[in-house]
């Protein structure tokens, strides 16, 4: 199936949000008809509460994969609409997980009004607020173990989207690594990890972090294994 955005999804209520750091959360979204305009700071009519973790020219817009909303849907025994998952864009036929770091979409534009860019850049790390959002035990080690995080974008050329959208990979950076790999970093490739930052252009700083710290950590277990040894 050629892929597409099955549904372009926007903040329907703020609810209260006891687990999070502001008291309230625009997590519940929900489909709209109507074009949106995806803008460098988010997608219009939507609204980030917590601009200390979300939002922001990184995190302008979440993606899912209906494909892996599907999957969680069996698993959990119940429906899970577009929106469920807080996301923006909820997807068919694109390999969100597999999607390289830097990867670029051309999303079509509505109305003629021409073609939105669109580039992936970090993966979502689940929190308490999207556990209790969803009301599953354990929900955040189970969204982490089972290691399909969805992705967040940022938006290179803004225009309005609607549900329906062609999508076509434009451009795959050259060093390979997705967003799989850098969402669970502790069982990538520490040598794919270092081409990532070395060869990444603009990474999302938070993801420099994360990287760099678990590079470190394996480049420092050999020595670590020999100085147990050697007293």
């Amino acid at each position: 199936m050629s892929p597409r955005v099955v549904s372009v999804n926007v903040v329907r209520a703020l609810i209260a949000d006891p687990r999070g750091d502001v008291g309230r959360t625009a997590i519940d979204k929900a489909p709209v008809t109507e074009p949106v305009e995806l803008l460098e700071s988010g997608p219009a009519g939507d609204v980030v509460v917590d601009r200390k973790h979300h939002g922001g020219r990184d995190q302008a817009v979440y993606a899912y994969a209906s494909e892996d909303q599907a999957w969680w849907a069996g698993a959990l025994g119940r429906e899970l609409p577009p929106g469920t998952f807080g996301e923006n864009l909820t997807t068919e036929g694109l390999d969100v997980t597999g999607a390289v770091v830097g990867e670029r979409w051309l999303i079509e534009g509505a109305d003629g009004s021409g073609e939105v860019v669109v580039e992936v850049t970090t993966p979502r790390i689940p929190c308490q607020t999207f556990q209790s959002w969803m009301a599953e035990p354990q929900w955040v080690r189970r969204f982490t173990e089972h290691g399909a995080p969805g992705a967040y974008l940022r938006v290179l050329v803004e225009g309005a989207v609607r549900a329906g959208a062609r999508v076509e990979v434009l451009h795959r950076p050259g060093h390979g690594v997705t967003i799989g790999e850098v969402f669970q970093p502790r069982l990538a490739d520490p040598a794919r990890l270092r081409r990532l930052l070395d060869e990444g252009e603009d990474l999302h700083p938070a993801l420099v972090r994360r990287l760099e710290s678990e590079v470190d950590r394996a480049a420092s277990r050999p020595a670590a294994a020999s100085g147990a040894t050697s007293g």
